[in-house]
């Protein structure tokens, strides 16, 4: 989901347990901020003084935690202001805190903060993450097929549309060379990570069909997504189209008529013969004697 599919904020996750949407909320802000939840809200809920509902989270916690413990509210936000813009707190200011109760595993958090999300920006994150979470647990198809179509960066049919199986293979490859991998292939394994999840639940993709398939959107056929043409390496959005304004005159006779109308080179054409996506089309439109 947005704002918790990262290695990062998984973690996050993990380690406080959300029972809430206010939790949720909580656990953005901690994601966007600096210095608030490595070393410091991360360590407090692991040693127990801590949970994620008492941890700084937001900007906004500070002012509000302070003034219910009795601090002057005109205080209370100069302290939130001065920690969520890293700036620490003044001895005076700790004098008072202390006085009224903060604890000081608070006073410790708040000096190690550099920069705070405020809680309305997080909790707007959350709110997009949780309607899109409802259409993806209710309408998965239609989610993966918008995802693909418009979020997936670096798709590729051959490596991903090919079962599980093979997925899992090349997942593994990536994985192990995880420090090494191209901007590309960090785009890649992204979106692989996405279909092992797609698999996962249950759903399979459709082998790609020239003569159905669009240019570059996931289309829902028969309970399956079949993928888009722009989704095969080395296809871009232009040639795709051009394969999506060839079929409307009709049936390709050969390879080469393919070729011949759709402008597509002989390497994606030889591409697509490998993957089985030209239907057994002969190689030319001139006919053998031994044809007869």
């Amino acid at each position: 989901m947005p704002e918790f599919g990262t290695d990062f904020a998984m973690q996050m996750l993990i380690d406080t347990k959300p029972k809430y949407f206010s939790d949720l909320v909580r656990i953005a802000g901690l994601a966007h901020g600096t210095d608030v939840w490595l070393g410091n809200a991360q360590t407090l809920i692991q040693e127990g003084k801590a949970t994620i509902q008492t941890a700084i989270c937001t900007r906004d916690d500070i002012m509000v935690y302070l003034i219910a413990q009795g601090l002057e509210e005109g205080l209370s936000f100069t302290i939130m202001e001065s920690v969520r813009k890293g700036k620490g707190l003044k001895d005076e200011w700790v004098a008072e805190m202390e006085a009224h109760g903060v604890p000081d595993w608070y006073i410790w958090s708040c000096k190690k903060i550099k920069y705070m999300f405020p809680k309305a920006h997080a909790a707007a994150y959350v709110m997009m993450a949780w309607r899109i979470a409802y259409c993806k647990i209710f309408y998965p198809l239609a989610y993966y097929a918008a995802f693909f179509s418009i979020r997936a960066s670096a798709f590729s049919y051959e490596i991903m549309c090919q079962g599980r199986d093979k997925l899992e293979y090349y997942l593994a490859d990536y994985k192990k060379r995880a420090d090494t991998l191209s901007k590309k292939e960090q785009d890649t394994m992204r979106d692989m990570r996405i279909v092992q999840e797609m698999y996962a639940r249950g759903f399979e993709f459709l082998p790609l069909d020239i003569y159905k398939a669009k240019a570059r959107d996931f289309q829902i056929i028969d309970g399956k997504l079949m993928p888009s043409l722009n989704s095969l390496d080395g296809l871009g959005e232009k040639a795709a189209e051009a394969v999506v304004d060839a079929v409307k005159d009709g049936q390709f006779l050969s390879v080469e008529d393919f070729s011949n109308r759709t402008k597509v080179n002989g390497t994606i054409c030889s591409l697509m013969s490998d993957l089985g996506l030209l239907m057994d089309l002969p190689r030319s439109n001139q006919l053998s004697l031994f044809d007869f």
